[in-house]
């Protein structure tokens, strides 16, 4: 099973629209997932057409129209993995800790709102991802999103992409 993880694209606003390269990520996966800070509605609507599965969350900065649809905790199971999707941890100071107590069910944590990218692993055994921003780059040298793959009950090959400019 193959992943696409996303988050915070701000579409309108301060991104315009995905990346080419990213909509042959949306073809290719089994499920996205995106982690929050959508802004716009009409993204929702695309990615919930195009994509096989979409699984996605509420972020911060997502209006009544998206809330209406979103929920602000996601979980699933893919392929005996538990993954939860939530849009902000807090500070990266403790943050497995907390996200271990708080998701203790979970094997991967998929979140955003830093627009940093995140790669780690609670003493618990949670993995944490943050795939940074597609589209608004902040104060990181690139727009990121991940991609991996389960397979037998496992996530393998977590990949960092990263677009040098938006196209």
């Amino acid at each position: 099973m193959r992943l696409l993880l996303i988050s915070d694209t701000h579409i309108p606003g301060r991104g315009r629209r995905i990346p080419e390269p990213l909509w042959g990520e949306v073809d290719a996966a089994d499920v996205v997932v995106h982690a929050g800070d959508w802004v716009g509605v009409d993204l929702l609507d695309e990615l919930a057409a195009r994509a096989r599965r979409l699984i996605g969350v509420v972020g911060n900065n997502d209006g009544a129209a998206l809330r209406a649809r979103l929920p602000e905790v996601a979980t699933a199971e893919l392929d005996g993995v538990r993954l939860a999707v939530v849009h902000e941890t807090g500070a990266a100071a403790g943050r497995e800790r907390r996200c271990a107590v708080r998701f203790p069910e979970t094997d991967v944590l998929v979140f955003g709102h830093s627009h940093i990218p995140w790669d780690s692993v609670a003493d618990s055994g949670l993995r944490l991802l943050n795939p940074g921003s597609p589209t608004d780059r902040r104060r990181q040298p690139t727009h990121t999103w991940m991609t991996a793959r389960i397979d037998a009950g496992q996530l393998h090959d977590v990949v960092l992409h990263h677009l040098e400019r938006e196209q």
